[in-house]
């Protein structure tokens, strides 16, 4: 069974104070390892480590040290040797400089606890991409039939979080791609899961530098057939990141009132706002809203 603890977060399964390291192997708080007798675990849900972030935290160790200790479990066939559950990145970075030995904290995990604090411990740091955080939530329910909302509860999300990033790995691997350089957002990524070309528009929208309110009306115009060329006044930004269906709509209602008038359009919900410089122009338009007639003497 996974640690009750587990759904608090990385520091109550930790311990709050140094009290409940007496548990840990041998009774010691932590232990110096060889690096040499450390392993990436398979759990990891990271598959990217930054060359420039490992050599600034490699510069920060060979003047500092490892700070922090790296949480490990026994290696589960290699005797006398430790699989790393979080600190990977610190193991990595003490290699760079030429540090040999590195503090770690040993607990006995299964497997399922470990891929639950490896993901908790990231997703604390807030270090892992979309992609990454979304295939940790895969493997957790596919390897360990977690459901969606034991999953939601063991990690600390909302059941609507787990499902919308679970949906990114549908998508094409050409937009996977393009989410994982970072030239689209989770954002983005999201508004064309289940879009037939989702390939073809996400180059678009790359290339047009579009935000994720103007990539989700150019979906909606690919999928409703009533999509319009761009040609600098069509979804790609302008006035904020209006279309020209809303730009056109703008203008018609402020000949109307003779005031500005703002359209704030998300999916088709949003809302009208009616700019005025004094109370009798807000009472000229409270009286066209209720078809009452105005009388401008009246105070």
């Amino acid at each position: 069974m996974a640690n009750k603890k587990l759904g608090k977060g990385l520091s109550a399964l930790l311990g709050e104070d140094e009290k409940e390291f007496s548990e840990l192997e041998h009774g010691e708080a932590t232990k110096t390892v060889a690096v040499s007798r450390l392993h990436p675990g398979k759990y990891q849900p990271r598959h990217v480590f930054g060359e420039d972030e490992l050599r600034d935290l490699s510069e920060s160790i060979r003047a500092k040290g490892v700070l922090q200790p790296l949480l490990v479990r026994p290696h589960p066939k290699q005797v006398g040797e430790f699989e790393i559950i979080a600190g990977e990145r610190r193991w990595r970075a003490a290699q760079l400089a030429q540090v040999h030995q590195v503090p770690v904290i040993v607990r006995d995990f299964d497997d399922r606890e470990t891929l639950e604090v490896a993901l908790i411990e990231n997703l604390q740091r807030q270090d892992l991409s979309p992609l990454e955080e979304a295939d940790g939530y895969q493997r957790l329910m596919k390897e360990f039939s977690h459901t969606q909302e034991q999953l939601a509860r063991t990690l600390g999300k909302s059941r609507s979080h787990v499902a919308n990033m679970l949906r990114l790995l549908t998508l094409p691997s050409e937009v996977k791609a393009l989410l994982d350089k970072g030239a689209l957002s989770a954002g983005h990524a999201r508004a064309l899961v289940g879009c037939a070309h989702a390939a073809r528009l996400a180059k678009e929208v790359v290339n047009k530098g579009l935000n994720v309110r103007q990539t989700e009306t150019l979906v909606k115009h690919e999928e409703t057939g009533s999509r319009k060329p761009a040609k600098g006044t069509g979804v790609k930004a302008r006035a904020g990141g209006k279309d020209a269906d809303t730009l056109a709509l703008e203008h018609d209602l402020a000949n109307r009132l003779g005031l500005k008038v703002d359209i704030d359009d998300h999916g088709g919900r949003g809302q009208v706002v009616i700019h005025y410089d004094t109370l009798e122009q807000l009472d000229g338009v409270l009286a066209r809203l209720t078809h009452a007639p105005q009388d401008s003497d009246q105070d």
